[in-house]
């Protein structure tokens, strides 16, 4: 399966404060996606689920980086065909652990956060009063 992707900052602001679950491994945030304003073209594909990577150099060199990405990215496309929701878009935020752990392991962390972000209720946003 090939991964839409999230290429632009406002998609990723979007996203703050909607589910969201840790692992060891990375973050993942998600929300759904609400109509589109007639000012922004349609994306081809825009019913199924998008994904965007978020990799700081805290954690290492280009080199290291990119290793996270792929590993995330192979991650994402073995389990998001049957566990990702249509219509969503999801953030990754890689930690350090992403780029040692076991692939299996990170596997395991992304079943977890896919089922746990689905079935918790959104949490909170900080600094907003409710």
């Amino acid at each position: 399966m090939a991964i839409e992707t999230l290429k632009k900052r406002a998609e990723f602001l979007r996203i703050r404060g909607g589910a969201r679950f840790a692992t060891p491994s990375f973050v993942l945030e998600t929300k759904p996606r609400g109509p589109v304003p007639e000012t922004v073209p349609a994306a081809p594909h825009d019913d199924g689920p998008r994904f965007g990577f978020t990799v700081t150099k805290k954690l290492g060199k280009a080199v290291d980086r990119n290793r996270i990405r792929r590993r995330l990215k192979a991650a994402v496309g073995l389990l998001a065909p049957t566990l990702a929701h249509p219509g969503h878009d999801y953030v990754l935020i890689a930690r350090a652990q992403a780029r040692d752990r076991a692939f299996t392991d990170v596997k395991k962390d992304l079943e977890r956060a896919f089922l746990r972000v689905h079935h918790a209720p959104a949490a909170p946003v900080k600094g907003r009063n409710a």
